[in-house]
């Protein structure tokens, strides 16, 4: 069996964050599995990212390969919100830069052995001394009960398409009032579907309203710098300690639980308005069942008021639930402390289960929404590095 002192598994931005700062530590054997920017690259073409500047970079352990450094080395003025074809270039040039040894082999099975881990890839066995996991949000795709029972042909989630050209021409219904659902909504009418979005929520929350963008210039750029974050989770000063991971998992916890609905709320950006003019929006409303008949959906909403649609498009967020992580063996499984499907961490992300960590979005219970953020692979990564680093030694 192949022996490694770090297995990494995941390709997308933490992993390769998390694998590019480990893999300075001189005489550590870190390797990384995965396809790089795997789900990113599933989401629908098009779409853009709605972080600011600051917040979008990937962490390296010298800060050379920011959003700058690309623009530069690629003698191009990139656009803001940053296009996703363009934040998927940035990503394939640092894993190129930061982590070209990629192994893209998927793990189908992760097992505690006596003293260490054991991977089983299609062709091969590994053991590790130390795992961490960095497998993204794509299991968690959250589907209401009322759809659960209905094709995947007939109902997906926002996830679920590289292309929404395919609705072309067909009556899509689409559910949320967050940014997947309504950016969604404005590609589907783009690419020439009748589109109609049910918002449970009476209005819809649009992040850089004209209120916003007077505050920050009554404020001024260094005043503001105070109040916000370069993370950009939260709002004015909120954002400041949303930014301090080691600081929120400190306070209580009703406060954190307070803290997090303040900073992570269903929202869409202001750049989303005008491309949703011609999109019908229904707030106050939800769904009370759903069912197929022949080739089409009827949705019933509360108001009793029926929808007769192609295809229903769910824009209703995760919810973590690492035990849909499937490579991970059911008793190592039960071996790992969870609160409602997130594992309960402590330091440098590490589970219930000595020298297994985990990092992303099933970190944030007990780290803080940051952890659901590109941005958070800062803080993540030099976690890990300074854990490590000195027991390597």
């Amino acid at each position: 069996m192949t022996k490694c002192d770090v297995a990494i598994i995941g390709a997308g931005p933490y992993g390769l964050s998390a694998a590019a700062h480990l893999q300075r530590i001189k005489g550590l054997d870190a390797r990384i599995f995965g396809q790089p920017m795997a789900f990113w690259k599933t989401m629908p073409a098009g779409m853009c990212l709605r972080s600011n500047w600051t917040a979008t970079t990937i962490a390296d352990p010298v800060d050379a390969l920011t959003l700058d450094a690309y623009q530069l080395s690629h003698g191009k003025q990139l656009t803001m919100p940053l296009p996703l074809e363009d934040f998927l270039r940035y990503g394939a040039w640092y894993q190129r830069h930061a982590v070209p040894d990629v192994d893209t082999r998927e793990v189908i099975r992760l097992e505690r052995t006596s003293n260490a881990f054991a991977l089983r890839l299609q062709d091969e066995s590994i053991s590790a001394r130390r795992v961490i996991v960095a497998a993204g949000i794509g299991p968690f795709a959250r589907i209401p009960v009322e759809f659960k029972r209905l094709p995947c042909t007939a109902v997906s989630h926002s996830s679920a398409h590289r292309d929404l050209g395919i609705f072309s021409r067909k009556r899509v219904l689409v559910i949320g009032g967050g940014q997947s659902s309504l950016e969604s909504a404005a590609l589907l009418h783009e690419a020439g579907a009748d589109a109609e979005v049910i918002v449970r929520a009476p209005l819809v929350n649009w992040l850089g309203g004209v209120l916003s963008r007077t505050m920050h210039k009554k404020l001024g750029k260094s005043t503001a710098r105070l109040l916000y974050a370069p993370t950009d989770v939260g709002p004015a000063g909120i954002s400041q300690l949303m930014a301090r991971p080691d600081l929120v998992r400190r306070l209580p916890r009703s406060l954190q639980d307070v803290l997090w609905r303040r900073s992570v709320r269903p929202a869409g950006a202001r750049w989303l308005v005008s491309r949703l003019k011609d999109v019908p929006l229904r707030f106050g409303r939800y769904v009370l069942s759903a069912s197929a008949q022949n080739d089409q959906i009827r949705v019933t909403l509360d108001d009793r008021s029926e929808r007769q649609v192609d295809h229903v498009l769910l824009g209703t967020g995760y919810q973590v639930d690492i035990s849909r992580y499937g490579f991970i063996d059911s008793s190592l499984m039960q071996s790992i402390e969870r609160v409602r499907g997130y594992p309960v961490l402590g330091r440098a992300f590490e589970t219930s289960v000595p020298d297994l960590h985990i990092l992303g979005a099933p970190a944030a219970r007990s780290f803080g929404p940051l952890m659901q953020f590109v941005s958070g692979t800062t803080y993540a990564s030099r976690s890990l590095l300074h854990h490590i680093a000195p027991r390597a030694a």
